[in-house]
């Protein structure tokens, strides 16, 4: 069963497939009956699960290798180069060549109905809170997820009438989508080297509302407010369509009354952890009425999600004393994250955050200085460049000189000595980052047990 616009193609050769998003899409192509392969720089748990799904995987690159002379496409993620000698190669050759966007814009047109989930911060947590609803109402339906929920993974399918998906602002690539129902959940500055300032940010998210047939806002977001009129979602503005309202909470996790046009018609609890959360349930619950649902199927299956990972996941203790890791990389998904892990912790709260790319510290600068300052017991780890050049200007060392008021570590050897002579029993050790502090949380584990 092939996908339209892909009739063509029999296979397809990845170059960076270990990533979340670009895994499941090389799993979703093999679902439908592709012959799948590709490279990438290092071996990892994404790469171990593709086999599963008889994707066969080579580590580092080579212009020669046969699979991608066999294939019939080829596709490259943005943080892949143009002087990247596979894809040069694949140039020459004369293959179909997609970038990972456009491959997804591709895909999406197989379906049915397409739900795609924008902002700035949320979109994987509020991708797979839907996920879970359409798995609940036993729709046919394939999420496409940029991040691992602990039940779905980061691709699950059961047929082609719903495709829910995360729609990237990065290089704009949320524009590329068409989706029937678009969820726009908050606009923060991020990925700022992509735009000529602030307001061509919010402008490209108005573009990305006004593509779909229906766009869902939060009414609680000052820089949505200036969009235009959509339907709404929030928690504070009274006129809002879909209303979150008698809020409580135990230990973190929220449950709340949904408001629709003024009326309550349901309560929901979350298991998942933080006030964040409530604005994602919120936005995926109105998203999923629009196409007719039963507001009780609905709340059942927002209930069902549990958590992603690297979202606020507790990866263990050590003597006593909670490690939870966090994909917080920007000022704002830091203070949510921080509140969260303030209402949780009994003892200290001690937190480990380690800065995403240079160019994003050097522009957050003063965010982020903002934002860590009244954190007692910090420690900078050094900074995840991915993409990137060194910046000793956005650079980790950098941003801990300016708050004064931390440690910085160049090694888990530095973080491992800080901890184990400090943590007490009831304390809290918070992970903070999208790059690999999440392994270097978990080595620690290991090595102080």
């Amino acid at each position: 069963m092939r996908l339209n616009g892909l009739e063509n193609i029999r296979s397809f050769y990845f170059i960076g497939i270990g990533g979340i998003s670009m895994s499941a899409l090389a799993k979703l192509l093999s679902v439908y009956g592709y012959l799948v392969s590709g490279s990438d720089a290092v071996r990892g748990e994404e790469t171990e699960n593709l086999a599963f799904y008889g994707v066969k995987i080579f580590i580092g690159v080579d212009e020669n290798r046969k699979e991608l002379f066999d294939a019939d496409a080829v596709v490259y993620t943005d943080a892949i180069s143009s002087d990247n000698v596979e894809r040069k190669r694949a140039e020459l050759l004369g293959k179909r060549i997609f970038s990972r966007a456009e491959l997804l814009e591709i895909i999406s047109r197989s379906f049915s109905n397409v739900i795609a989930v924008a902002g700035s911060h949320g979109k994987t947590t509020c991708t797979s809170i839907c996920a879970h609803v359409l798995k609940g109402l036993s729709v046919p339906f394939t999420a496409h997820i940029g991040g691992e929920d602990t039940l779905l993974g980061n691709f699950h399918t059961t047929g082609k009438e719903f495709f829910v998906t995360e729609a990237c602002e990065y290089k704009k690539n949320f524009l590329r989508l068409a989706p029937d129902v678009a969820i726009l959940l908050n606009i923060d500055k991020d990925h700022m080297e992509c735009y000529a300032d602030e307001n061509d940010l919010r402008l490209s998210f108005k573009q990305y509302c006004d593509r779909a047939k229906t766009a869902f806002v939060c009414a609680d977001d000052p820089a949505i407010e200036t969009l235009g009129e959509y339907a709404t979602f929030g928690i504070r503005n009274a006129l809002a369509d879909y209303r979150a309202t008698q809020l409580r909470a135990i230990g973190e996790r929220y449950a709340f009354t949904v408001e629709e046009y003024g009326k309550a018609i349901c309560r929901i609890r979350l298991q998942a952890i933080g006030r964040c959360n409530v604005y994602n349930a919120l936005a995926a619950f109105a998203a999923m009425r629009s196409f007719g649902f039963d507001e009780k199927d609905i709340a059942l299956g927002i209930q069902s999600f549990q958590a992603v990972k690297r979202r606020f996941e507790r990866i263990g203790a050590y003597h006593g004393a909670t490690f939870i890791c966090d994909y917080a990389h920007h000022p704002r998904e830091i203070a949510s994250t921080l509140a969260t892990a303030q209402g949780i912790s009994r003892g200290k709260l001690y937190v480990v955050f380690q800065p995403h790319t240079y160019s994003r510290t050097k522009l957050l600068m003063k965010e982020f200085i903002q934002t860590l300052r009244p954190i007692k017991n910090l420690m900078i780890y050094k900074t995840f460049p991915a993409r990137e050049k060194y910046d000793e200007e956005g650079s980790a060392l950098r941003l801990s000189q300016l708050l004064g008021n931390c440690l910085y570590a160049e090694s888990v050897f530095v973080l491992r000595t800080w901890l184990k002579t400090t943590l007490k029993d009831g304390d809290t050790v918070l992970f903070l980052g999208a790059g690999d502090i999440y392994y270097a949380a978990q080595y620690l584990l290991k090595e102080l047990s």
